[in-house]
């Protein structure tokens, strides 16, 4: 499909071509007369349009209007019959896609068209049927682009600048033409328009709220949920993952004009591997908490069904609703479980890999895939071709300097107390080889005593006693680290600055 501006010079270039067949795909049926009356005037021509609702007005000529019958193929065919060089346009065309005895009175008509060097111009989103389509030349009308969104916002600000508080810069305006990607004109207005009546202004801390109406235009598909994320959430560690998120993300929201300058393109996804219970499943959260963007989880596996077809239709169900509500960040969790080489061993898995596979190298939407994995090794090696993935960064437990930052985090959030050094530092040391999840396990056994016993029951025994209880995923699973490990430092980016992963 096309923009505004390329589809109208080649419906131009068609009507100048006495093409006697214009197919104007499109949902959105005012752009298109908006369109045409513009081709009209360029032209100084006249084109004579018809819908049930206007009846026949003429587009670029007079403003008279003509009431026919509900059915206007008839009044069609006398037009091309008794006139030459006529263009006429049927909006909303319908009972198109298949050989009926509407379908074959259209094509009479386009016999005449033929006969009387005329145009039948036809708007529609439904598919035409072969015999009709073969008689010209189809023009798809895509939802506005980004340069257009970013036009239809600006346009949509400017007379309400002395009414309301407009936060948005340029670069808001910018990120707000890529959330609203996916819509029509008319719902970019209207969720505009609720914006600024609900919260009496445009304020850059209401972005994120404009694709919270998205999920709700497409049916759901029971294999993606939205995921709810927490205001206050915070990640701790990871630096140097946080720090490649926070440079693609100025190129996640550049517009393709300044993509299409360096020949680039947004970034895919990242795959995280590595020790369980480090942050994988987290990232996912804070990089959608960070850009702005809604967090839909995919599983994957669910859609393996019994019946033969199923699973594909289930998996491109999936991945059409996904291409629906980008842009937004799209998490598959232990993705290992799904694409395994075992299922891949079956036709079916096969096949299910490939349409992943084709969709995460082809696609075109704004979706940023978090893909997290535990167990690399059952995952198939086509995974990992470049372009598929952005990066792939391995998660290892946290060293000294992100077990205090993570072990202060949990103490003032779950205890609200604040420890003094000397007391962070011995708890550094008790947890050390605990992942991130076993450390948030202690503290929140220590703040269960004092929810259940009050504060005269904390102390340092008290951390003590709860730290030593646990067995950290080093101890207890310390082959499967070492061999996660191994394939980390080969194979993938470090998520923390330290590369080690070692004490400071």
């Amino acid at each position: 499909m096309g923009n505004f501006q390329t589809i109208k010079g080649e419906v131009t270039s068609y009507i100048r071509s006495r093409v006697p067949l214009i197919i104007i795909e499109t949902s959105e049926r005012e752009r298109a007369e908006r369109m045409l009356s513009s081709i009209a005037s360029e032209l100084s021509t006249e084109i004579t349009y018809y819908t049930e609702t206007t009846q026949v007005i003429h587009l670029g000529g007079s403003g008279s209007r003509l009431d026919v019958s509900s059915d206007p193929l008839g009044y069609i065919a006398d037009l091309f019959l008794k006139k030459r060089k006529v263009i006429f346009c049927y909006g909303d065309a319908y009972k198109i896609s298949e050989d009926t005895i509407y379908s074959r009175e259209i094509i009479n008509i386009l016999y005449s068209a033929v006969n009387s060097d005329s145009t039948f111009i036809l708007i529609t989103k439904d598919p035409v049927y072969s015999r009709i389509a073969q008689f010209g030349m189809i023009a798809r009308l895509d939802y506005p682009d980004m340069n257009e969104r970013i036009s239809q916002i600006n346009d949509f600000i400017a007379p309400y600048k002395s009414y309301y508080t407009i936060e948005w810069d340029e670069e808001d305006i910018l990120m707000a033409a890529t959330l609203l990607s996916g819509f029509s004109e008319i719902q970019i207005n209207n969720i505009l328009s609720y914006e600024i009546v609900s919260c009496k202004g445009l304020y850059k801390a209401n972005l994120h709220k404009l694709t919270e109406q998205k999920s709700k235009l497409y049916g759901s598909v029971p294999n993606i949920q939205s995921v709810n994320i927490k205001s206050d959430l915070r990640v701790s560690g990871l630096d140097n993952l946080k720090d490649w998120l926070e440079e693609k993300k100025h190129i996640f929201f550049a517009t393709e004009t300044q993509l299409n300058l360096y020949h680039l393109s947004a970034p895919k996804g990242i795959l995280l591997a590595g020790v369980p219970g480090c942050g994988k499943s987290y990232s996912a959260k804070l990089i959608a908490k960070e850009w702005s963007l809604p967090l839909l989880r995919f599983d994957i596996g669910s859609i393996y069904d019994k019946w033969m077809g199923e699973s594909e239709r289930k998996m491109k169900e999936a991945l059409e609703f996904v291409d629906n509500v980008a842009p937004c960040v799209l998490w598959v969790d232990e993705i290992e479980k799904a694409l395994s080489v075992s299922h891949g061993e079956s036709d079916t898995g096969k096949r299910i890999l490939g349409q992943f596979l084709f969709w995460l190298q082809e696609s075109t939407s704004r979706v940023f895939l978090v893909a997290t994995a535990n167990n690399v090794d059952l995952l198939p090696p086509e995974l990992f071709r470049k372009g598929r993935f952005s990066e792939v960064f391995f998660v290892d437990v946290p060293n000294a300097a992100e077990r205090r930052e993570v072990i202060n985090q949990y103490v003032c959030d779950c205890l609200h107390v604040n420890l003094m050094d000397s007391q962070l530092s011995e708890l550094v040391g008790l947890s050390q080889g605990f992942s991130y999840s076993e450390i948030e396990y202690a503290v929140k056994e220590v703040a269960q005593l004092l929810f259940l016993h009050g504060p005269e029951s904390i102390n340092m025994e008290s951390f003590r006693s709860k730290f030593q209880t646990v067995v950290p995923i080093e101890k207890s699973r310390p082959e499967d680290v070492k061999r996660i490990r191994e394939w980390g430092q080969e194979r993938a980016v470090p998520a923390f600055k330290n590369e080690n992963g070692g004490e400071n």
